[in-house]
């Protein structure tokens, strides 16, 4: 979905949806204090959010995966798979597509073995299957089927928590004091100082770095189906490339041949070439990939020492 633009203030749209925004936060606080949740035989780690989409969760849990696995352990990523078919509890294979397992989940499988579930509980049991010593949840702070060790609220730094009114007022999952209470630290991506409610733990910064590429120089027609498109095109313009023009879709957009052919045609015009993230490539037919780069990130942290940290706690 894209956000509305009322979720960036306290409009009169805003204020209409207010009442099913306290429900939808209500049912929240209810299910963590109901739940009785799966115990897996190994540690959980989860990075979450607290609004619908746009924080960056995904590259940090690829950045904690790779640190764990810098320890030799052997990490297995477990997440819902949104946008994709599969219930699961399944294995991302190579063949498998971003219709059935999800954008992210494909992204995930790159970096180490991921399971797709809706029920987290049956995922953490699999997840015993596959040789695994440490489980990373992306996504899952407002699941509660899966006991977590640790869990990290990712926080975009920029577009904070909009309204601070919770969904469909907002754009929270859940009110920010109570999914902060929950939090063993935060992880603020990228500049800006948003409130934390009073969160007393560790506070990390981060930010969304490019890998090596080769745009700088050259022009481009950027695209991006993602929570926030405008940092994407920011990214491109702060690496050095010329962006003669942006092409914005809602999250986890499915690309048809006619809008790709339609994208094709603008940037030839433009002499441009079509840039794209990796989460958007994903999403792509690989035979409608031709003519189509992405330029891949990674989150740094500020301190990682301070992140090292965080991971013992975890894993002890």
């Amino acid at each position: 979905m894209r956000a509305p633009d009322f979720w960036k203030h306290r409009g009169p749209v805003a204020q209409l949806l207010a009442p099913l925004g306290h429900l939808y936060g209500m049912s929240i606080a209810w299910k963590a204090a109901h739940a009785s949740p799966y115990r897996a035989a190994m540690p959980v780690l989860c990075v979450g959010n607290l609004t619908a989409g746009g924080s960056g969760k995904t590259p940090v849990a690829i950045a904690i995966a790779r640190l764990l696995q810098a320890r030799g352990k052997k990490p297995v990523f477990l997440t819902r798979g949104y946008g994709g078919k599969a219930q699961g509890p399944l294995l991302v294979k190579p063949h498998h597509d971003a219709r059935l397992m999800g954008d992210e989940a494909l992204l995930l499988a790159r970096a180490a073995p991921t399971i797709v579930s809706r029920d987290r509980a049956l995922g953490g049991a699999l997840a015993g299957d596959e040789k695994a010593d440490v489980i990373v949840m992306d996504d899952g702070h407002q699941n509660f089927a899966l006991a977590k060790n640790l869990s990290l609220v990712v926080v975009d730094g920029g577009g904070g928590f909009g309204n601070g009114m919770a969904l469909p007022a907002g754009p929270l999952r859940e009110p920010e004091a109570q999914g902060l209470k929950r939090a063993d630290a935060v992880v603020i991506m990228g500049a800006g100082n948003p409130g934390l409610a009073g969160f007393t733990g560790p506070v990390l910064r981060a930010w969304l770095e490019p890998l090596p590429h080769d745009f700088a120089g050259r022009k481009v027609l950027a695209f991006a189906g993602i929570g926030r498109p405008q940092k994407f095109f920011e990214t491109l313009k702060a690496a050095g490339a010329f962006v003669e023009e942006t092409a914005s879709f809602p999250d986890h957009h499915i690309f048809s041949p006619d809008a790709l052919a339609g994208l094709r045609a603008r940037a030839k015009a433009r002499g441009a070439q079509l840039v794209t993230t990796e989460k958007d490539l994903v999403r792509i037919d690989q035979a409608q990939r031709t003519g189509i780069a992405a330029l891949a990130v990674q989150a740094r942290f500020e301190d990682l020492a301070a992140l090292e940290k965080l991971l013992d706690r975890g894993l002890a």
